[in-house]
Formats: structure tokens, sequence, C-alpha cells
């Protein structure tokens, strides 16, 4: 199982790095759940990150056409495994159906570009966006790499507040049975991670419990080996 953890510029790679995470995802917390980073900001984490780490990116909830023909690009030629989108506000399944293959389009240009994955909220009925049953097969039929399970609100509930284990263990077992990998955030914290962790999906990613100070404050070496130490199973 792989640790991501979402960092929001390129000082705090190192952290996050020497933490122990696998891999490192580029996000702007300030700007929701998907929140993007700026262009040179990407670039330049992207340049932090040494070694075999994989590197992600949010890239937001995708509204049309145009937003993935300005939002794919910029992350097209920075060597990143990943970009991450969302789906809130829509709910007609033809539609996310043709916007996560146009992604997958544009990203196969590159020789090497990034997978496309597509995230469910466990709060969709908030977010106004597709159940997350759906867009297992939504996201499998247009042909993306992965599924990620996260929040859409950030106001302290965790995934695992709003989901029964239950539901979501069907869900990870659903998605890997599509042929997709399955990553789980959404406020997961130090206490819940056990939880998380039984669950076995994929990743696990976190960004404020990694941090000092929430997901607004800074990731922070020791916090991250602390996660590190639940996913390897090693008592505290």
């Amino acid at each position: 199982m792989q640790l991501l953890v979402s960092v929001s510029d390129a000082e705090e790679v190192a952290a996050a790095v020497a933490g122990g995470a696998d891999i490192i995802d580029a996000k702007n917390p300030a700007a929701g759940a998907l929140g993007a980073v700026e262009p040179h900001i990407l670039r330049a984490i992207r340049r932090a990150v040494a070694g075999p780490h994989p590197v992600s990116a949010a890239l937001g909830d995708a509204p049309s056409p145009e937003f993935l023909r300005n939002a794919i690009p910029a992350a097209i030629g920075l060597g990143l495994s990943f970009v991450k989108l969302g789906f809130a506000g829509l709910s007609d399944p033809e539609r996310i159906r043709s916007l996560l293959a146009l992604a997958i389009k544009i990203g196969s240009h590159e020789n090497r570009g990034p997978g496309v994955v597509a995230v469910a909220y466990a709060d969709w009925r908030r977010a106004g966006g597709p159940e997350p049953e759906r867009l297992i097969d939504l996201a499998a039929r247009a042909g993306a790499a992965g599924l990620l399970l996260d929040t859409a609100a950030k106001e302290g509930n965790s995934i695992l507040d709003l989901l029964p284990e239950a539901e979501l263990a069907s869900i990870i077992g659903r998605t890997r049975a599509s042929g997709l990998f399955c990553a789980l955030a959404g406020g997961l914290k130090r206490e819940n991670l056990e939880a998380a962790v039984a669950l076995a999906p994929d990743i696990i990613g976190v960004r404020g419990a990694a941090c000092d100070g929430g997901r607004r404050g800074r990731v922070h070496g020791g916090r991250v080996a602390a996660l590190r130490a639940v996913l390897d199973g090693v008592p505290c």
C-alpha cells in the first residue's frame, strides 16, 4: 500500500519524502478538495522530487472541454504519473464519460502522458456530482487509470464518517474488478488510519494529517513518518 502526501509547494517536498511518502501530490489546499497549484509551482514541485517517487497533480473539477484543453497541457511534459479530475456539479453520465475520454485523449498526445484518475466524492449529493458506484463504470469505460475516493467538503468529517466501512470496501473491490487502481483519501487522520488501511486500497492519500496546523499548514516529516508507520504495521 502506498502513501500519497499532498504538498502545496516545492518547499514541502523534502519533508514528505523524508517522512516516507511514496507519491508526491501537488495540490492547493486553499482552493478546495482538488485545488490546482499554479503551473510554475507545479514545475517547481516536479523539479524538487528526486529519485523514483511518482508525482501526481490535482487539476480541479472539470466543468467543460475548454477547461480540460487548458488544464491537461499544463501537466504534460513534466513526467507526472497521473492527474486527478473531479466532477462536482455534473450529473449527466454521458457528459462525464466524454470529459474523461477527452482528458485521456489530450494526455495521450504525449508518449508518456499522465494517467487520468477520476475522483468520486463520498458526499456526492452535496457536491452535485456522480454517485461513486456510477463513476467507477464511467471511468473504466473511458479508459481512466484509477479512482480516488475523497470528500468534497473539508470541514472536519472524514470519509469514514460519511460512508460505512462495508460500503467503502465494496466500492474499492468494484474499482479493482473494473481494472482501475483505487486510492482512498478525505480527512483521514492518524487515529482512524488503521481502519482505512484495513479496507486495503492501493493508495492512502493525506494532507491535513501530514501537516502542522491542519491541511492549510505545512507538511512535517515527523507526522508523515507516523502515518508511514501505520501503513507498514509498525506498533506505535
